[in-house]
């Protein structure tokens, strides 16, 4: 897939999944690469802006594998975020979509 369309998506995909539940860094890489095909590193400077722009929150919790595990917890400001970019989300593959619509039609 090309590089720049994952860029795009990967903050969106990122924040719907922790607004179902809380994730940690190396889950949240594995969920997403179950469906995208991603590098592990693309992720966490992704987590850490996020954090930083006030979007999650994070926590260590134990864990029965080895050390304690950092947690991402979306915000209220992250789900307020994630409406608004999948509010564009929307509209772009809608527009994306017309567009072939229109190239088969021709």
């Amino acid at each position: 897939m090309n590089v720049q369309f994952k860029k795009g998506v990967l903050e969106l995909c990122v924040l719907v999944l922790l607004c179902r539940r809380d994730y940690y860094g190396y889950e949240l890489v594995h969920t997403i690469s179950e469906n995208i095909d991603i590098a592990e590193g693309t992720i966490y400077p992704l987590l850490r802006r996020l954090t930083k722009e006030g979007y999650f929150t994070t926590y260590l919790r134990e864990s029965e594998e080895g050390p304690s595990r950092k947690y991402y917890q979306i915000t209220e400001k992250g789900q307020t975020y994630r409406e608004q970019l999948l509010g564009e989300w929307n509209n772009f593959v809608s527009g994306v979509n017309n567009l072939i619509k229109q190239e088969e039609i021709a």
